[in-house]
């Protein structure tokens, strides 16, 4: 599930007009990376959310900026899993 979500994450990052062309599981969301803005950060978790119900809070997403895309997808798997069992 984690390459669908990173998938996910990447499509969406497109769609907000970021260049994914060199975009990795590796690639960190802030400014070692991609340095997304924080709107584009609270898209990203809207996205996620409506796409896999895992929901994220302010300082969640705030801490986005520091994790990789990879980093990101697993965080969604564990949450999906732990919804699914629940």
């Amino acid at each position: 599930m984690i390459a669908e979500v990173r998938k996910t994450v990447i499509d969406g990052l497109a769609q907000m007009n970021y260049d994914v062309s060199d975009v990795t599981g590796d690639t960190v969301l802030g400014p070692e990376g991609l340095d997304l803005e924080s709107l584009a950060i609270a898209e990203l978790a809207i996205l996620l959310e409506d796409t896999y119900g895992s929901k994220f809070t302010e300082e969640e997403m705030s801490g986005f900026t520091g994790l990789t895309i990879d980093q990101i997808a697993g965080e969604v798997t564990a949450r999906t899993a732990v919804g699914a069992s629940a």
